[in-house]
């Protein structure tokens, strides 16, 4: 378990690597801004960190993390709406070439909405917010009934996936500039137990090995 005070200690070791002997890095952070090439969607889950699993450095990635790397519709209902700013800042801000939908294995939002069957407790943000992939689980109970759990929770990531990509086209600044070939999507799925990442294959209908 990692307690506050180690987290202290973990800044004062980032501050004399970055800021000491690297510098020139954040210097240039600092007086140009932050100009990434990619933007992440990604889970909370604590062993997946984008920058981390892909080896980024700091200003490589702008990251978006919520439980389960879900990409709501483009809608105004509502009042909140955290993922849909981040996107449209990472997007018509910041101008970002590619878009990564990136899932992992044994996600506990997929393996939350795989128990509860798709009912939804109005109680729940958690129910409430994986309802956005209700379609992903349906299709999984319907196409593989009787499949041990962790068979089911691995094809609805990956099902999940795609419905964030298919998501992501509602939204018009979106659409508009992978329709003009200025910004490219991507459904990756880190397999975590096994140390692959898998990218999903439009033509194949399939995610494979990277």
């Amino acid at each position: 378990m990692t307690s506050p005070k180690q987290l202290l200690q973990g800044f004062l070791r980032f501050r004399e690597q970055h800021f000491v002997h690297n510098d020139a890095l954040y210097r240039q952070l600092v007086e140009q801004g932050q100009t990434p090439n990619t933007l992440v969607v990604a889970c909370c889950d604590a062993r997946v960190d984008p920058s981390l699993v892909l080896d980024c450095a700091p200003g490589d990635l702008f990251v978006i993390r919520n439980v389960a790397n879900l990409v709501p519709p483009a809608e105004n209902q509502g009042q909140y709406h955290g993922t849909s700013a981040a996107l449209e800042f990472g997007v018509r801000n910041l101008g970002v070439q590619h878009i990564i939908v990136l899932g992992h294995a044994h996600c506990g939002g997929i393996r939350s909405l795989m128990e509860t069957g798709g009912i939804n407790n109005p109680d729940s943000f958690i129910d409430d917010w994986m309802h956005l992939v209700e379609d992903a689980r349906a299709g999984v109970a319907q196409d593989m009934p009787g499949a041990p759990l962790e068979d089911q929770a691995r094809a609805c990531e990956q099902r999940a996936i795609l419905i964030s990509l298919h998501n992501l086209m509602t939204f018009p600044w979106v659409r508009k500039r992978v329709e003009d070939g200025s910004l490219f999507l991507h459904g990756w799925y880190f397999d975590i137990e096994h140390g692959q990442l898998l990218r999903y294959d439009a033509a194949a209908h399939a995610f494979e090995a990277l």
